[in-house]
């Protein structure tokens, strides 16, 4: 079995969840197994401004080197908002990485869904990387309007990421995926950051919720589970 690395931090709490995913993910398969996990937590105040590409890349890179020294076989990076620059990472990378966009398209082409709604942070939504990645596959992404966008921005970094879950909150982001799905006829809903399944834990309205992190976690344990 190869070990498993996580650059993880960003944030705390998607962090856990990944973690936890994890290890329950690979006891169901195998009672009693635990799996080989190497974490790196950075400081989430130390992520540099996404304006500043090389100091995120060489940020990131340098978490993944660390992994490499404490003896991961290869890696994921347990957010969706640094997946921006996930190329370049890759190719100053020492270990392999398992890309989340990837596995997130791999598993709506699955399922045979061609429109999709996106929520997650500011950079996610209003970025192209997820679009690039999608549009391959053939796959259309919506995200929610302008003042959806900063309402779902706010709540992630006031209350969400903090694992503080507020029934108004998810309230009310439920009625912006509702509105997408009466409007913009999205057939899925990606939750583009690793802290909204904390908060929107079921699908809703007839439509599959894709939780990234489950997602991201299932492509990492098909790794782990390869023979070298």
């Amino acid at each position: 079995m190869k070990r498993i690395g996580i650059v993880g931090g960003l944030g705390p709490e998607s962090t856990v969840d990944y973690y936890r995913t994890m290890v329950n993910e690979i006891r169901g398969m195998e009672a009693g197994e635990a799996p080989e996990i190497i974490i790196y937590s950075l400081n989430l105040k130390d992520f540099p401004p996404i304006e500043q590409k090389d100091a995120v890349i060489a940020w990131l890179v340098g978490a993944i080197r660390a992994l490499e020294r404490a003896g991961a076989d290869f890696a994921i990076i347990s957010a969706n908002t640094p997946h921006i620059f996930y190329n370049e990472v890759k190719e100053l990378s020492p270990l392999s990485l398992l890309s989340i966009v990837e596995e997130t398209a791999a598993v709506v082409r699955s399922m045979g869904l061609t429109k999709v709604g996106l929520l997650g942070t500011g950079i996610t939504m209003s970025s192209d990387y997820y679009h690039e990645v999608f549009k391959r596959h053939n796959i259309e992404i919506v995200v929610p309007k302008r003042n959806e966008q900063d309402y779902v921005v706010d709540k992630l970094f006031s209350e969400i990421m903090f694992n503080r879950i507020v029934e108004e909150t998810r309230r009310n982001l439920l009625r912006i995926v509702k509105r997408m799905v009466d409007e913009d006829l999205i057939q899925g809903l990606i939750l583009g950051c690793t802290e909204l399944p904390l908060i929107l834990q079921h699908d809703e309205y007839g439509i599959p919720f894709l939780n990234t992190t489950k997602i991201h976690v299932k492509g990492a344990i098909r790794y782990y589970t390869t023979e070298s």
